[in-house]
């Protein structure tokens, strides 16, 4: 088979399908036991270390993967896994230990808010052995910045009651007492008091809301930049080629050229689109300069044309056949 860009890569400008993990480490009581962590890397060599690949881990309802999906191809980040689970601590306690060890980033998204389901903040500091721990910035930024709802007209922030109890939970965040606060809580918006926990140095927690998620971690963007291994965040380029011809075709040709063009760090993709007159092919590398040079190549050779987006010159709905 064809060396074939990542899935969400690949399919970053549609929307993702439900990616759900059903394996059986989603099994309740099967979080990773310390003793199977790796403890020779600390949570601020995490924090500092060079972005290569990235992870989504998606907490209940919302779905942001698609986003996050087109933030990381755009800045050259190897989005690597996404996973959909349900609001439940022991199913939240494995995966995000597993992709602190196993990604240099991972973001989560989803139960942070104030009800009871919202339990992200407190299964991710089980997850690492730390309490929780009332920020006091965030809790000063959230009574500087939240507005009142204009159904509680009698809330007060200095007097206890269920309201403000459910409200501190927003802010009661995973706190290591052995790394600095402020790497541990992060204010990428000036506007929001909605802060970015991480834990770990790698586990960044953002809501589920699309609004606030996409603002936070646009927000991130200029801390992240220096992190990666094309500090100057030009991301990946990818060449789509719209073909008429069938994948049993090309594929002889384009196996040849993938094994060609593999050594300069470019990944060749084919496509079927069922039920559509032409399939896709599509070159993806970081060195735009060589891409442009071998593109009129595959042109030819698949009797293609560039398009922008997948799917631009469809005439009709004739099934492609091979």
């Amino acid at each position: 088979m064809l060396t074939r860009l990542s899935h969400v890569a690949r399919h970053f400008s549609r929307p993702l399908p439900n990616l759900a993990h059903s394996s059986a480490a989603s099994a309740r009581g099967s979080a990773v036991p310390n003793s199977m962590m790796n403890t020779s890397i600390t949570a601020s060599e995490r924090a500092s270390r060079k972005i290569h690949t990235a992870a989504c881990l998606i907490i209940g309802d919302e779905t942001n993967s698609h986003y996050l999906a087109r933030w990381c191809f755009g800045l050259g980040i190897n989005l690597k896994r996404i996973e959909a689970i349900a609001d439940d601590e022991a199913e939240i306690i494995e995966a995000v230990r597993r992709m602190s060890e196993r990604y240099d980033f991972v973001v989560t998204s989803g139960g942070i808010g104030p009800t009871h389901d919202d339990i992200t903040y407190q299964s991710i500091a089980k997850a690492f052995n730390l309490p929780l721990v009332l920020h006091k910035q965030a809790h000063a930024l959230m009574k500087q910045l939240s507005k009142p709802h204009p159904n509680q007209p009698a809330f007060r922030w200095d007097e206890d009651s269920p309201a403000l109890r459910a409200k501190l939970r927003m802010v009661e965040l995973p706190t290591d007492a052995g790394q600095p606060l402020e790497e541990q809580a992060l204010f990428p918006c000036a506007d929001l008091w909605v802060p970015v926990a991480v834990v770990n140095g790698n586990v960044h927690i953002l809501p589920g809301v699309p609004r606030l998620f996409e603002k936070l971690l646009q927000g991130l963007t200029a801390s992240i930049l220096p992190r990666l291994t094309d500090p100057e965040g030009k991301g990946i380029v990818r060449v789509t080629i719209s073909t008429p011809l069938p994948e049993s075709e090309v594929a002889g040709y384009l196996a040849e050229l993938a094994g060609r063009v593999e050594h300069r760090g470019v990944k060749v993709g084919s496509y079927p689109r069922w039920g559509k007159k032409r399939n896709t092919v599509t070159l993806v590398g970081r060195d735009k300069e060589f891409l442009d040079s071998i593109t009129p190549e595959v042109l030819q050779h698949v009797q293609g044309r560039l398009v922008t987006v997948e799917g631009e010159d469809d005439e009709g709905e004739v099934e492609t056949k091979e």
